[in-house]
């Protein structure tokens, strides 16, 4: 998840969540009040708090006497996007969901999953996934997924030198991506 941080007055910044260490989740999780789940969950929700929290010690790294209550963007000036790895994951898991029902195909999931680029922090990357997986037979994907969905490559095009991305599974949550997004209620039907 990439927290995108955009001041009035300057240019976007982009922290990484999963660059996280122990650490620092300690201490997001001591200053907001919330559990690491929590806040993984209202990242997913972009909930203001998770995202100000986790943002703001990861300014720290490179501004560390930088006090939370001196990092207070406005409420329009944070919002979270999945990166490249997180984006491959979801439509992997949408069409293996979807494969389940054979009356399902491939552009009808591609349907469902017209609002990911816009949840993406690539949205061309986004796009590109969603149409290979759209232009793949049906079935053949258990003996030949396209290569980004078998493996993904991890989202170092973070603009921020000192963020990097780690890679980690697919979501086992059932939170939408965000407060407003649904992708996969279409296809599940």
């Amino acid at each position: 998840m990439i927290i995108v941080y955009t001041p009035a007055d300057g240019e976007p910044e982009h922290y990484d969540a999963r660059s996280l260490v122990v650490s620092e989740v300690s201490i997001v999780s001591r200053t907001i009040d919330m559990k690491w789940a929590q806040i993984k969950e209202g990242l997913a929700e972009d909930d203001l708090d998770a995202m100000r929290g986790v943002a703001w010690v990861l300014k720290k790294r490179v501004q560390p006497t930088l006090r939370f209550g001196d990092f207070d963007p406005g409420i329009e000036e944070l919002v979270t996007r999945l990166d490249k790895t997180e984006v491959e994951n979801y439509v992997a898991e949408a069409v293996r969901i979807a494969e389940q029902d054979p009356e399902v195909t491939r552009e009808q999931i591609a349907g469902a999953l017209k609002d990911l680029p816009g949840v993406a922090f690539d949205p061309a990357h986004a796009e590109a996934v969603i149409k290979e997986m759209a232009e793949a037979p049906k079935g053949d994907e258990a003996q030949e997924q396209p290569a980004d969905l078998v493996s993904p490559e991890p989202a170092d095009e973070t603009p921020s030198p000192s963020l990097g991305s780690t890679s980690s599974g697919p979501s086992t949550s059932d939170s939408s991506l965000t407060s407003s997004t649904s992708l996969l209620q279409e296809s599940t039907h």
